[in-house]
């Protein structure tokens, strides 16, 4: 997979320029600055000028049926905490794909797919990734950067190379038991809440189309989408 590469200043999002200037190619945007970066819902993402990895990938997987779009979160998820690998351990993916330092949030990831019929037509993957930034201002819970683990500069092109890489090993491939391997409290019970309040539950399995599956104490099964249940930290 060829990939056209575009750096951008600044701009309010990678994820909004992506879709606005369509393409038929995979491109790569990066930025120094997002002024209006943001995760799922209305989160935000904080991020220091020239620091961090911020950047867009536009591709067109239509190979990938729409009820299996999960793969595209899978992959990008396990191409970063690979890539990151190099550097540090104790890694983990919090369902659905943000990448965890221990407890710590070290990267978030946005994916827009567009579909055509039963199959994707476009997906626009957006990655924050805290690399060089020291310190963190913001009323986010529990950020934490490559820089404050290992107190090295980091090359963020390089890294970006790295995970390009490692994304096209795994976009495709028969991945779900890697993902899983990897999921943030993946053993044992933990605490979430969701409507009802909090609730302690073991995590089960995730479903190809991305739901979440847990068992709570009392024996019951209980299935997830994006933003119906929360970890509790």
């Amino acid at each position: 997979m060829d990939f056209r590469f575009i750096h951008l200043d600044e701009t309010d999002s990678t994820n909004r320029w992506l879709k606005e200037h369509a393409s038929a190619e995979n491109v790569v945007v990066t930025t120094d600055f997002q002024t209006a970066g943001r995760g799922c819902g209305t989160n935000t993402w904080e991020s220091e000028r020239g620091q961090n990895l911020l950047f867009s990938i536009l591709i067109h997987p239509s190979e990938i049926a729409a009820n299996k779009q999960f793969q595209v979160s899978m992959a990008i998820s396990l191409a970063i905490c690979k890539a990151l690998g190099q550097y540090i351990g104790d890694l983990s993916i919090k369902w659905p794909n943000d990448i965890y330092w221990k407890n710590a949030k070290i990267c978030g990831i946005l994916i827009e797919n567009t579909l055509r019929g039963h199959f994707i037509k476009d997906a626009v993957i957006g990655v924050g990734l805290n690399v060089n930034q020291r310190r963190f201002f913001s009323n986010a819970p529990n950020p934490v950067s490559l820089w404050q683990i290992t107190e090295d500069e980091t090359d963020r092109m390089q890294l970006l190379h790295d995970i390009l890489a490692c994304f096209q090993q795994y976009l495709g491939k028969g991945i779900k038991a890697q993902y899983l391997s990897m999921l943030y409290r993946r053993q044992g019970f933990h605490p979430y809440t969701d409507q009802g309040g909090v609730f302690m539950a073991e995590l089960l399995d995730v479903e190809d189309d991305g739901h979440l599956l847990l068992r709570d104490e009392l024996g019951q099964s209980r299935r997830y989408a994006f933003k119906e249940v929360q970890f509790v930290i």
